[in-house]
């Protein structure tokens, strides 16, 4: 642990940071999750249906800066294309 005040406030920050941010991924990660069960399973109307909100939750977390811009714009590609394949077969 640190011994100076500023670093001490700054392991504070830190964690309260870390913790909001956790949130954020937790709700992406279940909602991306759900939605590659639902392409495993051939379900492309219940996928085209979760979409919407699988990218919305990306957004969020990209917007309260939980991850960063370049990983939920990949995120969303890899998801497009997976559902575009599931459609095209």
């Amino acid at each position: 642990m640190a011994n100076i005040k500023s670093a001490i406030k700054r392991v504070e920050i830190n964690q309260k940071k870390r913790t909001h941010n956790i949130k954020f991924k937790s709700d992406m990660r279940t909602q991306i999750k759900r939605l590659e069960k639902m392409i495993d399973q051939n379900d492309a109307e219940g996928a085209n249906a979760a979409l919407p909100a699988t990218f919305k939750k990306i957004d969020k977390a990209v917007q309260k800066g939980g991850i960063h811009k370049n990983t939920g714009n990949r995120e969303k590609s890899r998801l497009a294309q997976k559902i575009n394949e599931l459609q095209s077969a």
